[in-house]
């Protein structure tokens, strides 16, 4: 990902006039240059966003842009794809800025967000897949370039019922809390629980490779035993 998202977003036309000041980024903000302190936490500066500070946003895409850009790149196939998706999603964080409301973290905020554009993304691409006869293989993450043995991993994931699937991949990639992914994906808290030790189960199940029977294990045939055919 690449700076350039904020010079391009901060200028749109097609944004609400009321979210974005005209303060130049060199500047920051005038509270900066009167020497008060900064918004730190994601919360604070989000809501510094959403009430015209174009520094809070440039410092929240600067915390999120290889994380939301890491979401999609294990969920689509193609790079440019991830970062087209990536961008979209600051745009719309963007846009929607002046209704934002502190009920959660902010980052669950921003991956429901992700996750929004990520089904529409999927639905296009299943659309073309059937009108146009393009492969649909947008949520295939198996056919990325990778060492063999990410790809190993990559397929197992992949065989996972889809939910357990985007359990995992919230939890172990994303760093997602239990909370987080409860209120991500609208499921109780023991139901992530659950289904996360299944997942881990199931995987673990598929990443072992199989153990073959030792000739001490194996049956005996009927020659050793005396039997007739």
């Amino acid at each position: 990902m690449d700076q350039a998202l904020p010079a391009l977003v901060l200028n749109s036309e097609a944004l609400p006039g009321n979210v974005m000041n005209e303060t130049p980024t060199n500047q920051a903000s005038s509270a900066g240059n009167s020497g008060a302190t900064q918004p730190t936490s994601d919360e604070q500066l989000m809501l510094a966003f959403s009430k015209g500070s174009s520094y809070a946003f440039e410092e929240l895409f600067s915390r999120y842009k290889q994380p939301i850009f890491g979401f999609f790149r294990r969920r689509v196939t193609e790079s440019a794809q991830a970062e087209e998706l990536t961008q979209e999603t600051f745009v719309v964080l963007l846009r929607t800025a002046a209704r934002y409301e502190p009920k959660a973290l902010f980052r669950t905020y921003l991956y429901a967000i992700g996750f929004k554009i990520l089904r529409a993304h999927r639905r296009k691409a299943a659309f073309r897949a059937t009108f146009f006869g393009q492969q649909n293989s947008a949520h295939d993450p198996s056919r990325r370039d990778a060492t063999e043995s990410g790809l190993w991993v990559r397929r197992a994931v992949e065989k996972l019922e889809p939910m357990e699937r985007e359990i995992v991949l919230l939890r172990e990639f994303e760093q997602l809390s239990y909370a987080e992914i409860s209120d991500l994906l609208q499921l109780p808290l023991n139901t992530v629980r659950s289904r996360l030790f299944r997942a881990r189960s199931a995987l673990r199940n598929l990443l072992e490779p199989p153990v073959e029977p030792t000739p001490k294990d194996a049956p005996p045939n009927s020659a050793q035993t005396g039997e007739k055919t």
